[in-house]
């Protein structure tokens, strides 16, 4: 059961707009907040009527990582499931991101994401940052390697030795190095961050769904793919996006009319 406080979720059309809601604690992740992240992932990945994704925290904050006052004692014995359980909730975590919810999804980085939080961000399709911006791998200083994913991610995003450089030195990240590294797509005013972000989801939101989440489908298998393999994952990607026909029909239909186009889904 978790606290329905924690994480709040509001609807703009076709984007859901989901706010890490513990300011206090620097929207830390919490055993509650990341239950509901994993639950709200699942849900949203079933909820026809949303489009895209805006991902963001409260306060003046994105995820500083995990909440290390609300985790177990170390020598409290976990329970059998737990214990069974391979990935643990950092992989739980990382896949409901970046697997389970196959929408487009954009990280409004509104502060700083540390350790578990910037794993979080890059979980994300795209991330849209401010002057107020920093990241952190934070791992090392807590004689951890890199969990949640962010072993994956931070090397296909930005390089491999620069992935080295923040992993091996956990040194803060500024908006402005972020941008050009790669780790912000978009550098914006801070008045205007959440603004941004919905915009960029509303653009995504204007194209037809089924498309999109094929488009998503066959650019995540290309990161692991041959060229050869890649060939066949467009394939089969096209026939998934075929299987909107109204909306195939549509495109078509709009182009040759020159009005703007009405995506449905069907």
């Amino acid at each position: 059961m978790t606290d329905d406080n924690v994480l709040l979720i509001e609807r703009h059309d076709k984007v859901a707009i989901v706010t890490m809601n513990r300011p206090d604690r620097l929207n830390a992740l919490s055993p509650d907040l990341r239950e509901g992240l994993m639950q709200t992932c699942q849900e949203l990945r079933h909820d026809d009527r949303v489009w895209a994704v805006v991902l963001t925290g409260a306060g003046r904050g994105f995820c500083s990582g995990v909440d290390l006052r609300a985790e177990r004692p170390v020598n409290e014995q976990p329970s059998r499931q737990e214990r069974l359980d391979v990935y643990g909730w950092v992989g739980r975590l990382s896949t409901a991101i970046y697997r389970t919810l196959d929408k487009p999804i954009i990280a409004a980085v509104n502060g700083v994401a540390a350790g578990a939080g910037m794993s979080v961000a890059l979980a994300c399709d795209m991330r849209v940052g401010s002057a107020k911006t920093r990241f952190k791998t934070v791992f090392i200083e807590r004689s951890l390697s890199p969990d949640t994913g962010m072993s994956y991610f931070l090397p296909r995003i930005v390089g491999y030795s620069r992935a080295c450089d923040l992993i091996f030195t956990s040194r803060f990240v500024e908006a402005e190095e972020a941008h050009r590294m790669g780790l912000l797509d978009r550098l914006v005013e801070e008045e205007t961050l959440l603004d941004e972000a919905l915009a960029l989801a509303n653009q995504m939101a204007t194209w037809p769904p089924v498309a999109m989440q094929a488009a998503k489908r066959v650019l995540q298998q290309s990161m692991a793919s041959t060229f050869e393999e890649q060939l066949y994952n467009e394939s089969y990607g096209l026939q998934l996006a075929r299987r909107a026909p109204h909306d195939v029909q549509e495109s078509r239909d709009s182009f040759l009319e020159r009005r703007p186009p009405r995506f449905t889904g069907q």
